[in-house]
């Protein structure tokens, strides 16, 4: 079986390639640099410009598609903004128009989207059927929202798609766990605003277990919350992760209103709480590997 990854060279697309070779499949990345795509093969395609090589998605009988700009990568300046929403929406309406051709043979296709669509949803528990926040007054929420939106046209094409809302990706290879690590490691750690919002958290290992069986049972189809059965708040993560890296904690918290100041509209990515359910991904039969904070952080800092 081959599957086609978008955004292949990201931080989940790089172990998703890994752990797919090892399960048996073929895989090649769909890229604006192929050349650079290590040893996968590559097609190239560029969202902005509409253009994509004619042979990649015949290649396929399954896609996923997790390309986007980082959210987390600088300030959200307008051309930010739009650069991480065009970024999502651009490469879907591609896939898009190449899967309404004859002449593929797609079973499936993957398209990520975010626990950020839920908006700050306080210490409330979300599932799947919790309505979306309202996009006007939270930017992750409308991202999110549109980037669900833009992978409609492929189910209504009659192509199997499933829409994993992904939370806090833990991995020591990038992504926001070094970043909250960092000053952890320093001596200089400490819970963000009041500390009490909810992070929703998944392994990285874990979340590519879980695109694998999506794409290996018919079941998986629509969306599914892509974390583990065991949220924390931002204090009781924290705590964990200064006790797995044998660092005290001995600074107050870092206040909300100086985060804003530092990081803008930004700021919405540690402070907003995202208290969600893995219950539809339980009830599906997946078995977690990671379910509890300490455990992920313990495989991942193993020999810190």
């Amino acid at each position: 079986m081959k599957v086609l990854i978008t955004g292949g060279t990201g931080l989940i697309g790089t172990r998703l390639a890994e752990m797919l070779i090892d399960s048996g499949y073929e895989v090649a990345l769909l890229s604006r640099e192929p050349a650079k795509s290590s040893h996968f093969q590559g097609f190239r395609w560029d969202p902005r410009t509409g253009t994509i090589d004619e042979a990649a998605v015949p290649y396929a009988d399954y896609i996923v598609s997790l390309a986007g700009a980082s959210v987390a990568d600088g300030k959200w300046t307008n051309e930010r903004k739009r650069d991480i929403m065009t970024s999502r929406l651009g490469g879907l309406a591609l896939l898009t128009r190449e899967l309404a051709k004859p002449g593929h043979h797609v079973r499936a296709v993957i398209s990520a989207s975010a626990v950020g669509i839920y908006g700050d949803a306080g210490d409330r528990l979300v599932t799947e059927e919790t309505p979306p926040a309202l996009p006007t007054h939270d930017f992750l929420a409308d991202v999110s929202q549109q980037w669900e939106l833009a992978a409609a046209p492929i189910a209504a094409l009659g192509i199997r798609t499933v829409i994993p809302r992904i939370g806090v990706v833990l991995s020591t290879a990038g992504g926001a766990l070094p970043q909250i690590a960092r000053p952890v490691k320093l001596g200089a750690g400490a819970a963000l605003g009041s500390g009490k919002q909810y992070m929703s958290w998944i392994h990285l290992d874990d979340l590519c277990r879980l695109f694998i069986a999506m794409l290996e049972n018919p079941a998986w189809q629509g969306t599914y919350n892509a974390v583990a059965p065991h949220p924390a708040t931002n204090q009781a993560f924290t705590e964990v992760l200064a006790e797995v890296l044998h660092r005290p904690l001995i600074l107050p918290k870092v206040p909300a209103f100086g985060l804003k100041l530092a990081m803008g509209e930004m700021s919405d990515i540690v402070l907003a709480s995202q208290n969600v359910s893995a219950a539809k991904v339980l009830a599906q039969g997946f078995a977690f590997e990671y379910p509890v904070l300490r455990g992920a952080l313990e495989a991942l800092y193993a020999g810190a």
